[in-house]
Parts: structure tokens; sequence; C-alpha cells
């Protein structure tokens, strides 16, 4: 691993940290100043001439702070002459927006695909991304690592009843839902959900039989818990015993954690 270096930027450090541990050696030297105004400034304190080099960077909140100094990075290590250049990103920002839901939207993900291959990105890798996709919107290779097995595996542990369903929170995450269910050799039920506007969330309907049985909702993120909190109680007025929930990526914004406890 001589030739590999593995930098820690500001929203992953604890992560990065132990991805070293394992590797057996130390975070790369990087610094990370802001400005009076916010300009960012990102300076490696090492060399990485002929180097792979890894940025290890979620760009959640704060989003945009954390996608331009991921950029950054990349571009300081492009000009010092790094072999290749790859960008662990677990959680992916922006990647709600993954199409035009109606006329005159952006297509965000597309964009900073777009944004990390012209910073120098040789290759993304990112953990179950909002829509699979995303991953052809790159034109260098991209990875979505699933967190499913793991679930799955925890989930097995944890309820060992085979009254089990496995609930999609929406129709665009059956597929996540249905790959599940395989694991725990469950049917599955779908909630379906209307969202008039960001970060609100109605369940509508239920398609499928949640009575009597223990369901598992199955997400790639919570933010505000909107949609979370509303497709328990339809699955409690339903008739489900008891309701587990899984996610990959806990955003947990404003009211999301009182709306979990409550």
């Amino acid at each position: 691993m001589e030739n590999t270096i593995v930098f820690a930027l500001s929203s992953s450090k604890e992560l990065a940290n132990q991805v070293c541990e394992i590797l057996g050696q130390e975070p790369g030297k990087v610094t990370v100043n802001h400005f009076a105004d916010g300009e960012i400034l990102v300076e490696l304190g090492e060399s990485v001439r002929g180097k792979d080099v890894y940025f290890i960077q979620s760009t959640n909140n704060p989003v945009n702070d954390n996608l331009m100094e991921l950029l950054i990075a990349i571009d300081a290590a492009k000009r010092a002459s790094a072999r290749t250049i790859n960008a662990v990103i677990p959680y992916f920002g922006y990647a709600r927006q993954d199409r035009k839901a109606k006329p005159r939207q952006p297509i965000t993900s597309r964009l900073v695909a777009s944004l990390l291959e012209r910073a120098g990105a040789d290759r993304v890798i990112t953990m179950d991304l909002h829509a699979t996709q995303i991953q052809g919107f790159f034109d260098v290779p991209a990875d979505d690592i699933t967190t499913l097995t793991l679930v799955g595996e925890y989930l097995k542990e944890k309820e060992s009843s085979r009254d089990l369903v496995v609930v999609s929170p929406d129709h665009g995450g059956v597929v996540r839902a249905r790959k599940l269910a395989e694991q725990l050799d469950a049917p599955i039920a779908i909630i379906d959900k209307r969202r008039p506007k960001p970060n609100v969330a109605e369940a509508m309907n239920l398609i499928g039989d949640v009575n009597g049985k223990n369901a598992i909702i199955i997400d790639d993120m919570v933010d505000t818990a909107g949609t979370l909190t509303s497709g328990i109680k339809m699955l409690r007025d339903k008739g489900a015993q008891k309701v587990y929930a899984a996610c990959a990526h806990g955003i947990l914004s404003g009211p999301a954690i009182d709306r979990l406890k409550a």
C-alpha cells in the first residue's frame, strides 16, 4: 500500500481513520481552511506524485461546502500529478434530483457527476445511491455499494419470526425492497406515496398485506422522517404487529429525531 494515500476530508474523518486502521497506515496529511468570505482552501501536506489517492468525503449537510471541498481536493491532487484519484462518497448529495419530474427542473445528480469528472476524479465509490441509474451519469467507473446484505443479516438475527413483510416506502424503492425480501424469504408491500413539494410526503394507500405481520420499511435515506413516520402510522393502522425501519443514510434534518422519538 506504499503507493496509496487515503485523505480524510471534513465530513468523514472518523470513517477515513477507521479505513486507514484496517489498511495499517496513517491518513494522508491535509489541511482545510476557509477564507473570511467562505472560500475553501485545501492543501495536501505530502507528495502524491505517481500515487493512488483516495478522498473520503460524504456530501451531506452542509452539502455545498462538502461538495466544493471535495472538488477542490481532487483538483489539488490532479495538479500535483497523482496517478489516480478516487472519490469515496458514502452519501452522494444531490442524488434526489435524478430526473426532470416536471418542466424546467434541473438534473443535479448529473451535474455533480460532471463536476467530479471535470475536477479530475478517475473513479467514484458510493453507497446506496438514491437511484441506481445515477451510475450511468458517469463516464468514469462508478461503484454503488449496497448495504442490503448487512441489513438482511441483522434482521435475520433480530427477528426470527417468519411473519415478515418488507415494505417499500414508495414506488421508487420497490427494487430495493424486493432484494431484501429475497434475502429474508418474505413478501413485499408498497406504500403509495404522494409528494406535493420537497420534504413533504403523504402516505396515501398500501399495496399488499401487513395485517398481523412484522413489517420492515427499507429505504436509502431518512431526511426529515416525514415519509417514514407517515408510513409507520399507515402500517400500524393496517394491523402490523411490529414495525422496523432500516436505511443506509440517516440524514435526520430538522424535526426528524423528534418525529422518530414520537
